[in-house]
């Protein structure tokens, strides 16, 4: 059996990703993520350009040092050395040096236009520069990783010269030669050409690092591995400057499930969407739920067609099994549904449950009905496993609310405005009448403070829940005032690390928060009685 090709796998998620709109990494973001890098298993962990100026950079460097990498080599990122100046007397390469890596990475220019406007040399002048600082840095023991910036640009502009800047690094000692699309507009078509051509003249390892400008990226780098490529760049989501770097979490599944290459082995592959995910919470960003691969609607079914045939065979609307990077396949709730989605649903409620059962086309219609008046269970199973249990009669409330209301006072006070929520709530809990005032930051946090510490006696693990995410939708916004509202709350629980979302609609904000609330605490309640059997 021939062996896999390997590609190396050169994350650029600190230095390339860091450069994105808004975000911003710590010294301790960039160091829980190099490591979870570590573990996903790949080659190459790009850590930042060390210089005076950026002084986090640096540190992470004399951090890393320290540490114990297992699986990837640590790189420090910088430029050639300035015109002008010899290489051993650079700002920019003593640095690279001193950040004491096995390998540095330095990039060039390849496109004439900028050795003209930007480096205001002569051509002649920067390919000296390029070998000068390629041999100096593999002269003080240090392997060398050369990018070609602006590559492909530089060399539908001017061939000749472009290919020389090549040569000029792998004849100082560069051991491999990184094809730049730094502005990302290149076409897959060129991409190929392109590399072919080239990759037979350079002799040395050849890699790719592609920008997603023109949404080329992913594509872009695969062609070029398709073409030759042994070494690929890239970064976790996505993240860059301007519209990003090729995303690693597409680049990586690709190679090794579509194309029979080995890039960080298919059992670290389960990994991959752990790993986007916390990324993403440790950039502070929004997780891109379309993400191919890894987002959470990458399986996701809403079709009625489409899950009958899925509840058949998934591979009738999957090209891959989710599990092997991680992520889950999920079929959703809403009006397009049928009753195979139903009947999958309730699977855990009915096990072997007939998509023709009575129940389940009886549960079908009030589904429909409630989403035709604004109800949306997409994000809300749990509102859902509560309605259907409800429906079928398998589900004992564990509390009773009788009443509740908020009261909002407003003060005025030294020139400032101060607001105090207010809830007071009466449940029922078997024959006790439980009667609870609080107050909160918000209406909504109020009544929550108030219905637990109504309850907690009696269910003391609700304090072990805590409110995620609450988001509010105007339904109906041309009815002004009288519009209805969505409101979705994302429940955790600290003690298990579940977490589950519940939906109310109402014409009024707190009624729909309520309802959300009593389903979110409701379920943490179900989900206790089932662990206890």
């Amino acid at each position: 059996m021939p062996r896999k090709r390997t590609i190396e796998i050169y994350d650029s998620t600190l230095r390339d990703g860091a450069q994105a709109l808004g975000i911003n990494y710590s010294l301790e973001d960039k160091l829980l993520i190099a490591h979870k890098l570590d573990e996903l298993g790949v080659h190459f962990i790009e850590g930042g350009w060390p210089n005076r100026t950026n002084r986090g950079d640096v540190e992470f460097f004399q951090h890393a040092r320290g540490a114990k990498w297992k699986n990837a080599t640590i790189v420090a990122f910088g430029s050639t050395h300035r015109a002008g100046v010899a290489a051993r007397d650079d700002a920019t390469l003593r640095n690279l040096l001193e950040a004491e890596t096995e390998v540095v990475t330095v990039f060039g220019k390849a496109w004439d236009l900028h050795v003209r406007h930007v480096l205001r040399c002569s051509l002649d002048e920067n390919l000296s520069i390029i070998a000068s600082s390629v041999a100096y840095l593999r002269s003080q023991g240090r392997r060398v990783i050369y990018d070609a910036e602006h590559f492909f640009d530089g060399y539908k502009a001017a061939p000749d010269y472009a290919l020389k800047t090549l040569l000029a690094a792998v004849e100082a000692g560069a051991e491999t030669i990184v094809l730049c699309d730094t502005n990302g507009g290149t076409l897959v078509s060129e991409v190929q050409r392109i590399m072919c051509e080239v990759a037979p003249r350079v002799g040395a390892r050849i890699g790719i690092h592609a920008h997603n400008d023109g949404g080329m990226g992913a594509a872009n780098t695969i062609a070029a591995v398709e073409s030759g490529a042994v070494h690929v760049q890239g970064v976790v989501n996505g993240f860059g400057e301007r519209c990003g770097n090729a995303n690693l979490c597409t680049v990586i599944p690709a190679l090794e499930l579509k194309m029979g290459m080995r890039a960080i082995g298919k059992a670290r592959l389960a990994k991959l969407t752990a790993v986007s995910r916390y990324v993403s919470e440790i950039a502070n960003v929004m997780h891109d739920s379309r993400q191919p691969y890894v987002g959470e609607a990458a399986f996701a079914h809403k079709g009625g067609a489409h899950i009958d045939a899925m509840v058949k065979n998934p591979g009738c609307y999957e090209h891959i099994d989710p599990a092997l990077v991680g992520n889950e396949r999920q079929i959703l709730l809403s009006q397009q549904a049928g009753t195979s989605t139903v009947a999958h649903k309730l699977e855990r409620v009915l096990p072997g449950v007939d998509k023709r059962d009575p129940r389940v086309i009886d549960l079908l219609e009030r589904l429909k009905r409630l989403e035709f008046e604004g109800f949306s269970f997409e994000a809300a199973d749990a509102s859902f496993e509560l309605l259907a249990l409800r429906q079928l009669g398998q589900y004992r409330e564990p509390f009773e609310v009788i009443s509740w209301r908020v009261i909002n006072r407003h003060g005025n006070g030294h020139g400032s405005t101060s607001s105090e929520n207010e809830a007071i709530v009466k449940v029922r809990v078997g024959d006790d009448v439980r009667h609870t005032v609080a107050n909160g930051h918000g209406p909504v946090d109020a009544l929550s403070t108030a219905l637990r510490k109504a309850l907690q006696a009696d269910f003391p693990s609700l304090n072990e829940v805590h409110l995620n995410d609450y988001k509010v939708r105007d339904l109906s916004s041309r009815a002004g005032t009288a519009a209805r509202v969505r409101v979705l709350i994302e429940t955790a629980d600290r003690a298990t690390g579940e977490s589950w979302g519940t939906v109310g609609v109402s014409e009024d904000i707190l009624e729909a928060s309520w309802q959300a609330l009593i389903d979110s605490l409701s379920y943490k309640l179900l989900q206790d009685s089932r662990r206890k059997g």
